[in-house]
């Protein structure tokens, strides 16, 4: 009969590692990493996003894309591209400049192609040196009237009258926004002759105006006398004749040097008061800069 060997307390027995496992190499420091540049890899392909076929050519009598199918380009750009689908987007994907991506959620938005990208910014072209013909048509009818001692403002959201819509019913209210509004530089209120200049110098954008009688009772309201400045086209006609505009409103065009003349004056309607809703108004804006007195006193001397 074998003795049984004696385990002593600093003896612990240690199980054999389990079949198959390596047994545990001393800890040793990380190599160096290999001279050179790394084998070239090539990134696996994911497509996580499945997008549905291009949308082919427009047919020959598709609509004319405008003003409204711009803006839409815009809203879409700066949004997370859902569809309203509607007319529209049906255009605008037709024409190739929006186009579908689909998740792989299964949700459909729209994305603008590099032709809507360049269709958004051909429209700001068009629409930049618009507002800036009329900006400075705007900037030269407030400075003739700081010239004839009136004191001009630009870009006002003022609050008008309106006659009611059936007699004996109630006035309406609205906020009327003229391009320039002037009065004169008097201390006497019932001298202070209010004046409103509307500045059109696109075709489109008056005739789109003189659709909206009540803007122009409006104007009337506000100021004792209402006036249209017409700019000129592309080729320097004049975008309108006088008598397209209607009865009451004075007319100035720009002659062959680039003068600003009367061609129809306008109906001169007293104003005794001013309503205080417009006085807040005009205390609260920053009036075109005019002549400085003594500037002007200087020049006399």
């Amino acid at each position: 009969m074998f003795a049984a060997e004696s385990i002593t307390a600093h003896e612990v027995p240690v199980d054999p590692p389990p079949t198959g496992v390596p047994p545990t190499s001393p800890h040793l420091p990380p190599a160096p990493p290999p001279e050179g540049d790394p084998p070239a890899v090539e990134p696996p392909l994911v497509d996580p996003i499945i997008t549905p076929r291009p949308v082919g050519d427009p047919p020959p009598n598709a609509v004319a894309l405008g003003r409204i199918h711009a803006r839409r380009l815009r809203e879409v750009y700066r949004s997370a591209g859902w569809p309203c689908c509607d007319a529209i987007e049906v255009d605008l994907l037709a024409a190739g400049l929006l186009e579908r991506v689909r998740s792989a959620q299964g949700h459909e938005t729209l994305r603008v192609t590099d032709g809507g990208i360049s269709h958004i910014a051909s429209a700001l072209v068009v629409n930049r040196s618009a507002m800036s013909a009329h900006e400075a048509l705007v900037e030269r009818v407030a400075r003739e009237m700081t010239r004839s001692g009136r004191i001009a403002w630009r870009g006002l959201s003022l609050r008008a009258r309106l006659p009611p819509k059936e007699e004996g019913g109630k006035p309406r209210w609205c906020i009327a926004r003229p391009d320039v509004f002037s009065i004169r530089n008097t201390s006497v209120e019932a001298y202070a002759h209010p004046v409103v200049h509307e500045i059109k110098v696109s075709r489109a954008d008056l005739l789109g105006d003189l659709k909206k009688p009540d803007k122009r009772a409006a104007y009337l309201d506000l100021g004792g006398e209402c006036w249209y400045v017409l700019g000129n086209d592309a080729r320097g006609r004049c975008i309108a004749r006088p008598d397209e505009v209607p009865e009451g409103c004075g007319v100035l065009v720009q002659d062959e040097g680039g003068r600003l003349v009367v061609a129809r004056t306008a109906l001169h309607r007293p104003v005794e008061r001013i309503p205080f809703g417009v006085w807040m108004a005009l205390a609260k804006a920053q009036p075109v800069p005019g002549f400085e007195d003594e500037a002007q006193e200087l020049l006399g001397h």
